[in-house]
C-alpha cells in the first residue's frame, strides 16, 4: 500500500512536470508571437475572449495565461477591461486539457507511444536549430504527461471494503456532500497549483468507483475556484490594476460556482442529456459503487460527462458575465482603491515589473523592456534638473536642484538594481538562446543608464565647487552649455526611440552614432574656444576649468547614451 501511494505521488509529479515542460517548450517556440498576440488587444469583447481561449489551449495552462495577463496589466500593456475578457477566455481554454485527458489518456492509451515520443524528443534536442530544441521540450513534456497519467491510473491503491465505504460515506449527506467535495477540489488545486492535475485525479477517482458523478462535478467546481490563487499570488505585490485583474478572475469563478450550486441538479441533468445525445449512457444513472470498466460505454460517458460539465460551466459563465465586464471592472476598482501618492515620487518608481517575474519567463521580456524604456525616460528628466541647476541665480535655488540630482542618482542606482534582480530571477534553463542574448544586452543597458545618473550628480558637484569658490559662468558660457544640453537631449530622444522600437536596424544605430558625433564635435569646439580665451587672458581661469569640466561630463553622457544603442 505504501509503495502504491508513493508511486501514485511520483506519477502525479511526472504528470505535473510533463505539463510544465510542454508549456515551457511551446512558450519558448512561440514566445514573441504569443507576446504580440496578447498585446494586440482591441475593444472587441469577442476577440478578447477568443485570445484568452486560444493562448490557453496552446500553452495548456490557464494559470500561465492569467499570470501573464496580470503581468501585462501591471506593465500597462492591457487595460483592466481587456484583461477581464482575456481571463474569461482562458477559463474556457483550460477545458481543452480535460477533453485531451478524457479522449487520449483514458479512452486511448497514448502512454504506449510515450517512449517512442521521448526518442523523437531526444533527436530534436540534438539539432543545432534553436526552434527544434524547443520542440523537443514540447514532445518530451507531452510524453511525460500521458506516461504520468497512465502510471497514476495503474498505481491507484486497491482499497478494502471498509476504506471504500469510508470514502463513500462522505457522498451521502446530499447537498452538504456537494460542498465537502467542492472544498476538497479547491484545496487540492491550491496545493497542486494545477487545475489540470486535479481534473486528472478527479477522473481517476470517478473511474475506480470512489466517488459518483455528482461529487466529481462538485470537485470540478472547486477546481475553478482553486485555480485563481496563482494569479492572486503573482499580483499580491503588483500595482492596483494587477491586483484588480486577479480579483476579477476570482469573482468570475466564484459567481459561476454560486449559480452552478443553486442549479446543481438541473445543470447535471443538462450535462447528462448532452452525453445521451452523443450516444452514451447518462452519467447520472450509472452505478459507480463497484468501479466502471475502462473503455466501456459507461466509462466513456463518465469521462465525457466531467469534461462536458467543465466546458459548459465556463462557456455559460462567460456568456452571462461578458456583457457585465464594465460592472466587474467597477466592482474590483471599488474593492481595491489606489492610494493617493506624490506625483513626482510615482514617476520615478518602477511601473512595469513591480509584480516580480512572470510565471512564463519568455513573456517576461516585454515587462523588462518596458521598464528599461521607463528607466531611460526617468534618466532624461534628470537632464532638465542639470539645466535648471546651471541657470540657478542664487544658492537656495541651486541647492534645490542639486538635491534633486543627488536624489536622481540614488533612484537610478535603485532602479538598476531592481531590474537586474528581476532579470536574474529568470531561470536560464527555461529561456531561449535568443532571449538569453537579450537579457545580456539589458544588463549592459541598465548599467549605462545608471552611469547617466552618476553624470548628473558629478555635474552638481562641479557646480557646488564653483559656488564654494565664488565663481560664476558668463552668460555666453551658459548659452553654450544650453547648446550642449540640447544635443544630449536629442541623443536621449533617439536612444529612447531605439529602446522602444520592435525591430532595431542599422539605420537606427546610425542616427544614434550621428548624435554622438555631434556631441563630440561640440565638446571639442567649446573646449578649444575656452582654452584660447585662457591663453589670451580673456577669461577667469578657475571658472573656465569648471566650465570645461561640465562640458566634458556632457560628452561622457553622450558616450553612455551611444553605448545603449550599440548594446541593442
Amino acid at each position: 500500500m505504501v509503495l502504491q501511494i508513493c508511486t501514485l505521488l511520483g506519477a502525479l509529479g511526472m504528470f505535473l512536470y510533463g505539463m510544465t515542460m510542454m508549456s515551457n517548450g511551446l512558450q519558448k517556440a512561440a514566445g514573441n508571437r504569443l507576446r504580440n498576440f496578447l498585446a494586440a488587444m482591441t475593444s472587441n469583447s469577442f476577440k478578447r475572449v477568443t485570445t484568452g481561449l486560444g493562448i490557453t489551449a496552446v500553452i495548456q495552462s490557464s494559470s500561465a495565461t492569467t499570470v501573464m495577463v496580470v503581468g501585462f496589466v501591471n506593465a500597462g500593456l492591457l487595460t483592466l477591461t481587456q484583461a477581464v475578457g482575456v481571463i474569461m477566455g482562458a477559463n474556457i481554454g483550460t477545458t481543452v486539457t480535460a477533453w485531451m485527458v478524457s479522449l487520449l489518456g483514458f479512452k486511448a492509451d497514448i502512454s504506449i507511444l510515450a517512449v517512442p515520443l521521448m526518442a523523437v524528443g531526444f533527436i530534436l534536442s540534438l539539432a543545432k536549430k534553436e526552434q527544434y530544441k524547443h520542440m523537443s521540450e514540447l514532445v518530451i513534456g507531452f510524453a511525460l504527461l500521458f506516461l504520468g497519467l497512465s502510471l497514476m491510473k495503474a498505481s491507484v491503491p486497491d482499497l478494502d471494503e471498509n476504506s471504500v465505504a469510508f470514502i463513500q460515506q462522505w457522498t451521502g449527506y446530499k447537498f452538504w456532500s456537494v460542498l465537502i467535495f467542492l472544498v476538497f477540489g479547491t484545496v487540492l488545486t491550491l496545493v497542486l497549483q494545477s487545475s489540470s492535475a486535479t481534473m486528472a485525479l478527479t477522473l481517476i477517482m470517478l473511474s475506480v468507483g470512489w466517488i459518483p458523478f455528482p461529487m466529481a462535478a462538485a470537485m470540478v467546481l472547486g477546481e475553478n475556484i482553486g485555480t485563481t490563487i496563482t494569479a492572486n499570488i503573482a499580483a499580491s505585490i503588483g500595482n492596483p490594476n494587477a491586483r484588480r485583474a486577479a480579483l476579477a478572475h476570482t469573482l468570475f469563478n466564484v459567481f459561476g460556482v454560486i449559480w452552478a450550486l443553486i442549479l446543481f441538479t438541473p445543470f447535471l441533468n443538462l450535462v447528462g442529456l448532452l452525453i445521451e445525445w452523443l450516444g452514451y449512457p447518462n452519467p447520472m444513472t450509472i452505478d459507480y459503487s463497484g468501479g466502471i470498466v475502462e473503455g466501456s460505454n459507461e466509462s466513456t460517458a463518465a469521462l465525457y460527462g466531467v469534461s462536458m460539465l467543465h466546458t459548459l460551466f465556463n462557456v455559460i459563465n462567460t456568456c452571462i458575465l461578458v456583457g457585465f465586464t464594465p460592472l466587474i471592472v467597477k466592482a474590483v476598482t471599488a474593492a481595491i482603491k489606489s492610494k493617493p501618492k506624490d506625483q513626482e515620487e510615482e514617476k520615478v518608481k518602477l511601473k512595469f515589473i513591480s509584480a516580480g517575474p512572470l510565471g512564463t519567463p519568455e513573456l517576461a521580456m516585454t515587462q523588462a523592456k518596458n521598464e528599461i524604456v521607463h528607466f531611460a525616460q526617468i534618466s532624461r528628466n534628470g537632464l532638465g534638473y542639470i539645466k535648471q541647476a546651471v541657470h540657478a541665480t542664487n544658492e537656495e535655488e541651486f541647492e534645490l536642484y542639486r538635491k534633486k540630482l543627488v536624489k536622481y542618482e540614488e533612484i537610478s542606482d535603485r532602479i538598476e538594481y531592481e531590474i537586474a534582480t528581476f532579470l536574474n530571477a529568470l531561470p536560464q534553463e527555461d529561456i531561449s538562446e535568443h532571449t538569453q542574448k537579450q537579457v545580456k544586452a539589458m544588463y549592459k543597458i541598465i548599467n549605462e543608464l545608471e552611469s547617466l545618473g552618476d553624470s548628473g550628480e558629478a555635474i552638481s558637484r562641479i557646480l557646488s565647487r564653483r559656488n564654494i569658490h565664488g565663481k560664476r559662468f558668463t552668460d555666453k558660457n551658459v548659452e553654450k552649455i544650453d547648446s550642449m544640453i540640447e544635443l544630449v537631449d536629442k541623443a536621449y530622444e533617439v536612444m529612447i526611440e531605439n529602446l522602444a522600437t520592435k525591430e532595431f536596424t542599422q539605420a537606427d544605430l546610425r542616427r544614434a552614432v550621428d548624435c554622438e558625433i555631434e556631441i563630440n564635435n561640440m565638446r571639442t569646439l567649446l573646449r578649444e574656444e575656452e582654452i584660447l580665451k585662457i591663453e589670451q587672458n580673456e577669461s577667469n581661469y578657475p571658472s573656465s576649468v569648471y566650465y570645461i569640466d561640465v562640458i566634458a561630463e556632457f560628452e561622457r553622457m553622450g558616450d553612455y547614451i551611444i553605448n545603449v544603442s550599440e548594446a541593442l
